[in-house]
């Protein structure tokens, strides 16, 4: 590998990584998914081929997009109340609003 494409290689690596920490969300899937992602970039590090080097590249581009769009379009669900849950979504606006003239949300009952 040349050290252009292992700088590249390099920055692809981090990049997926910080979006395995920020989008997995429990704790026991992410450790398997980074050992995963490094376990490959270990066993890959030795190619010489650029064109598969540049496949694999591009592949881990690939998901670092995917798994920050998925973000993305969850947040985006999320703010305009789409087809999830918005139970507790709205008792987090019915207490801000009612906090800001002043009143505090009773607790609800749960047997």
């Amino acid at each position: 590998m040349r050290s252009s494409e292992a700088l590249q290689a390099a920055k692809v690596y981090r990049e997926l990584l910080k979006a395995v920490k920020k989008h997995i969300p429990k704790e026991d899937a992410k450790k398997r998914f980074k050992e995963y992602v490094t376990n490959e970039f270990r066993n890959n590090s030795t190619l010489s081929d650029p064109l598969s080097v540049h496949h694999k590249i591009k592949l881990a581009r690939d998901y670092t997009l995917l798994l920050n769009s998925v973000h993305h379009h969850k947040d985006l669900l999320f703010s305009y109340n789409i087809a999830v849950d918005r139970s507790e979504e709205m008792k987090r606006v019915l207490g801000k609003s009612a906090a800001s003239v002043g009143l505090q949300l009773p607790d609800v009952y749960q047997p």
